[in-house]
């Protein structure tokens, strides 16, 4: 499959937990990602910050990949987030994830230590674990939660190493994509903010990864449709009805949004609890998210 570019859009899935006892529900799971492919979506990622992968057991974050393997067609793409505290443990994550058919894995900077991350430390991270991974290994930029960001001109340093394929920039920022795609010609560079689809495609990016997409599938899809027939107005109009769904769900609400969203939207998708510590989204934002979804 790695033979393929990596694109179009794919949904970070949520981990969906059992009400009662608060596992992870495989046949939930399983529902939900035939659901949001049989929509046009091009494949999911497991084990993102929507899945609340932070909050997830190693052997929990392995079964999920193999749980979604199952289901998922030959020509959908399966990425599995892999980042680590440390190099050791994003290794074995990425090893387990090619085991169980991850096609590639989205690695996330490790961030407990983030003050003391230099760049060099980074370069070495990401170099260690393409090494050491059966797969093809994608660059997570997510500032929000890591507290560090990574720089284009990390990039450009990892650009020629065979194994690092691609970069997910969940930054928000349009400047940051715009150069992210600059820094790595030949790589599959995705938004990770469905706010920001059309920009990054008009940038000549590859893709996106967006939690949007977990709920409002189709829209994502056909937007990634319109722009590549030349429907640029088309497109354009789509961007308008995703941008507030990502902004007031995803930006505001986080995955317990994103769940609520997905409960809210029906179609047999189930959003379910989150994992404490994190809360539940408040009655008054579940009404909300509930009116925005059927706008």
């Amino acid at each position: 499959m790695t033979e393929r570019q990596l694109a179009g859009v794919l949904a970070p899935i949520t981990t969906p937990f059992d009400s009662a006892t608060g596992d992870v529900a495989p046949v939930h799971l399983r529902h939900n990602v035939t659901r949001l492919v049989a929509a046009g979506l091009d494949g999911v990622v497991v084990a993102g910050s929507t899945g609340e992968s932070a909050l997830l057991d190693p052997d929990e974050q392995r079964r999920m990949v193999g749980w979604v393997r199952e289901v998922l067609p030959d020509k959908s793409w399966l990425i599995a987030g892999t980042g680590g505290e440390s190099t050791r443990q994003a290794v074995v994550l990425t090893r387990a994830a090619a085991a169980e058919g991850a096609d590639a894995v989205l690695v996330r900077p490790p961030a407990y230590f983030s003050g003391a991350v230099s760049p060099a430390t980074l370069v070495d991270y990401y170099r260690a674990v393409a090494d050491a991974s059966p797969v093809p290994v994608l660059v997570y930029n997510i500032p929000k939660y890591t507290h560090l960001s990574i720089a284009a001109g990390l990039l450009r340093q990892l650009a020629a190493h065979s194994n690092i394929v691609g970069a997910k920039d969940s930054s928000g920022d349009a400047k940051n994509l715009a150069a992210y795609r600059d820094a790595a010609p030949q790589w599959s560079v995705f938004v990770g903010s469905g706010s920001l689809l059309y920009a990054a495609l008009e940038l000549g990016c590859d893709g996106g990864i967006l939690a949007v997409a977990c709920f409002a599938a189709p829209l994502c899809a056909q937007l990634l449709a319109a722009f590549r027939a030349g429907d640029r107005p088309g497109a354009g109009q789509l961007q308008e009805r995703l941008a507030p769904l990502d902004r007031e769900v995803v930006g505001k609400l986080g995955p317990a949004g994103v769940k609520a969203a997905m409960d809210a939207v029906g179609g047999g998708l189930y959003g379910g609890p989150v994992r404490p510590p994190l809360a539940p989204v408040a009655a008054s934002d579940r009404e909300r998210v509930a009116k925005l979804v059927a706008a």
